[in-house]
Order: structure tokens, then sequence, then C-alpha cells
């Protein structure tokens, strides 16, 4: 019995021996995998999310309350989809109806560029799924062409093209000292840049400096890109939400057309809804052949875009009512987040500071690029659990009256000279 006993539970131990060594095997094949380092920007927002103090200060956009918002024309489309519309599968290149919309808001209603059918067109996965889009079709069709982005730029942009195996340069185009536009250094980088190069630029309310060209040295620029025979990249995130009007936002993308073709551009209605992207000034049979391509890429990476934002955004871009209404309520929040930015400089020159911060009214968007050093970005989280990423970059969307005072002080005492 007892040679029986150990061999019942000899046989017990057996499976459990045999299932652990696959799990060894799978371990020692992972081994070397290091833990990721914290994204810059998403880091920041898991701190805060941590962080149990009351008087923690990130960067999301709130309403004057600190609230969350959801718009009222978001409401409404989304109360007209529910249980009524169809959910299915929308195609590669995404919503036609969105599409269309879309560029008529990025390009204008009555662009040549729309009516002739020269702009190849599809609905990409946000932002970042947009960019990835136009590195990974650079990468297959000009793969002994590089990119040329912005110094600072939104982080995100150096690990997309470099995914994208395409070789990166940078351009000159903040000046910290002034804490606006280096404008002569970027000219010259473009002027000095191999003729035919890609340059990715910001729409409007540069990320992160909150720092934008004027509208003479947008043309400028664009006389110089058509010299050059340079090939620019837009990332237009913020149309309407930095200066309130979707049309002074879009003039940038609207004046190279007019002067020179062709351009690419990632149009971004992500702050409610979804994303676009376009590339315009090409000959009807060409722009089929490219976005054929496009969604040729988009296949194996994502296969379909969402369904819901673009349902989202059909509706209120072909409502004329609710397109008003989504007008008036993207000024209010460009509106307000100008506000902050008044209040905010105020405050601190009522609080005595030495310093000047002009530049935070004379930047745009979102965000603040104040100039502050990773040290003193340290001490504003670890003493007055205040976020932001550690290059000095404040989100304004998240600073309300309620908020504005505080804020001030904890960076007049974080800069103030010792």
């Amino acid at each position: 019995m007892a040679a029986l006993s150990r061999t019942v539970s000899s046989l017990s131990r057996r499976p459990q021996l045999q299932g652990l060594q696959p799990a060894r095997q799978m371990s020692s094949l992972f081994g070397h995998v290091e833990p990721a380092p914290k994204d810059p920007i998403l880091g920041v927002t898991e701190a805060f999310l941590a962080d149990q103090s009351p008087d923690k200060v990130n960067g999301a956009y709130r309403d004057d309350n600190g609230k969350p918002l959801v718009l009222q024309c978001v409401r409404e489309a989304e109360r007209r989809i529910a249980g009524n519309l169809n959910m299915e599968y929308l195609p590669m290149g995404g919503s036609i109806t969105m599409i269309e919309q879309s560029l008529k808001l990025a390009y204008g209603e009555d662009s040549e560029f729309i009516k002739d059918k020269k702009i190849a067109a599809v609905q990409a996965l946000s932002g970042t799924g947009a960019c990835r889009l136009f590195a990974d079709f650079q990468k297959r069709f000009l793969p002994d062409s590089q990119i040329y982005i912005p110094t600072p730029t939104w982080s995100n942009h150096h690990n997309i093209w470099r995914d994208a195996n395409v070789p990166q340069n940078k351009f000159t185009y903040y000046h910290p000292e002034s804490r606006g536009l280096d404008f002569s250094g970027l000219m010259s980088d473009i002027k000095n840049a191999p003729d035919g190069s890609f340059f990715m630029l910001h729409a409007c309310a540069h990320n992160p400096t909150g720092v934008d060209p004027t509208e003479e040295q947008w043309r400028e620029i664009s006389h110089l890109f058509k010299v050059k025979k340079h090939f620019p990249f837009f990332d237009m995130a913020y149309q309407g939400f930095a200066s309130g009007d979707p049309e002074r936002d879009a003039k940038a993308i609207r004046n190279f057309p007019r002067r020179w073709t062709p351009n690419w551009v990632c149009s971004v209605i992500r702050k409610e809804h979804g994303t676009l992207r376009t590339e315009s000034g090409m000959p009807e049979k060409q722009a089929v052949a490219v976005k054929s391509q496009l969604q040729q890429l988009a296949r194996p990476m994502y296969s379909n875009p969402p369904v819901h934002g673009a349902l989202v955004v059909s509706i209120i871009l072909n409502d004329p009512e609710l397109k008003s209404l989504w007008l008036q309520e993207v000024k209010g929040m460009a509106d307000r987040i100008i506000g902050m930015r008044t209040a905010l400089k105020e405050n601190l020159e009522k609080l005595g500071s030495p310093l000047s911060w002009e530049h935070i009214t004379n930047q745009i968007g979102m965000f603040c690029y104040s100039g502050m050093t990773p040290e003193q970005v340290d001490r504003l989280t670890n003493e007055f659990h205040i976020y932001m990423t550690r290059n000095g970059r404040i989100s304004m969307a998240g600073v309300t009256s309620g908020n504005v005072g505080y804020l001030a002080n904890a960076i007049h005492e974080v800069t103030k000279p010792k």
C-alpha cells in the first residue's frame, strides 16, 4: 500500500512539473527584457492620478470648475447615434462623410484641390496613427529619404519615425532666451537642407512651445520650401483649439497649396472625436493610387479605423446647427485657456516676480513653455503637487480660476532668485 501510495503521489505531481517547464522556458526566453522607461507625457498623468492631494494640478482639459468636459454638440450627436445607426466595420479608408467634411474644415469650403479631386485622404487611428501611416508610406515609397523634425517637438514624433525606420534630422525652431521663435535659425536650416527634404511642421499651437510663426513668416517659409522643393508634412492637432477660430488656425496649410504643391496634412479633430490623414495637390489618378497604398498600409496595422468617433464627427460637421454649436463651444474652450494665460501672468507679476512672464500670453494653444528647469519642475511636483513634463511645459487646459493663484504662487516659489 505504501508503494502504491508513493506511485499515485508521483503520478499526481508529474503533470505539475511538466506544466512548469514551458513557463521556465518562456522566462528564460524573455529574461533579457527590461522594463520600458516611463513615457515623458503619459508618465506624468500616471503620477498625477496616484497623488491623493486635493490641491494637485495637471493638464487634461477641464471646465472652470475643474470638471471634465463633454461638449453639448457631442452629447447630441451621440444621442442620435444610440440604437439608430449602423455600427459595423468601416472600410479601410474610413468614413467617407467624415473625410469630406474634415477636408473642408482643413482646406476650406471652396478648395480647388477638393473640387478637382487632387487629395488622397483616409481616416486614421488617432493623430499618432496618422503620423505613423505617413512615416511608413515614406519608408516604403521613398526609402532613401529622411525627416526633419523641429527642436523641440512632441516627444512621440521621434518614436513614430524611429519605429518606421526613417532617419531623422533636427531643425531649429525655439529660441530659449526669448522663449519665442528662432526664425532666422529656422530659415537657415531649411535653406541648408538638401533639396527635396521632408519637414515635419506644426500647423498651429506648436507642441510643446505654443510658439507659432506669424502669417508673414509662414509666407516666407512657404516661399523657401518652393525654392528648395521641400516636402512639408503638417501635424495639425489643434485646429480651432488654438485661437478659437478654425479658419485662422488653418492658414498655414492653406498658404502652402496656393504657393507650392504637394503637401501632406495630418489633421486631427481628436479633442472631441477622431482623426484625418490627407495629401493634396496631385493629379486625380495619382491621388487614387496614393489612397490605395495608404489603405494597404493601414490593413496590417489596425485594419479599420473606429466607427463611433467618425459618426460623431460626421453628424456634427454635416448639421449646420450642430456645427455652429461646435464652433461656439470650441471658441469657448480656447477663450478660457487664453484667459487663464492672462490670469497666470498677472498673478506672477502681483507676487513681485522679477522675471519676465510675457511669453505666457505671447504663446498660444494648450501649452505654455515656461522656461523652468527640470529641477524647478521637480520641486513643483514634490512640494506643491503640480504636474508637468520636465521640460517645463505647462498644460494650460487644466488651469482654472480656482487654482491659477495656487499655481502662480508655486511657480514664484521655485523660480525666485535665492
